[in-house]
């Protein structure tokens, strides 16, 4: 299993319209290859960034499968103009799980 997480920050003013988008975004990622769920974190310290969290199978499933679908271009339709600089996205794999 690989969880992208994605840090986003968003234009100040825009916060509720990304979570808007981003809960309408849910049945893009959804019926995505290889994905197993999707959360959206918003900072305490900072209201303008998120974190994006997203469970998929494989890297490729999100790198290659994803990101090259229509389903990809419409999550972007739906919060990219949201957007105040391109999302910070790495990938990761769990290592120790303590409960």
């Amino acid at each position: 299993m690989i969880r992208e997480i994605a840090q986003i920050e968003v234009k100040p003013g825009m916060e509720a319209e990304f979570e808007a988008g981003v809960a309408k975004a849910g049945p893009l990622f959804k019926r995505a290859k290889g994905c197993r769920g999707m959360a959206l974190e918003r900072s305490v310290e900072k209201p303008s960034r998120y974190r994006l969290f997203v469970a998929w199978e494989t890297l490729e499933d999100h790198t290659v499968d994803f990101r090259g679908s229509a389903d990809f271009q419409g999550w972007r339709k739906l919060v990219g103009h949201c957007f105040a600089s391109p999302p910070e996205v790495e990938h990761t794999r769990e290592v120790v799980k303590a409960f």
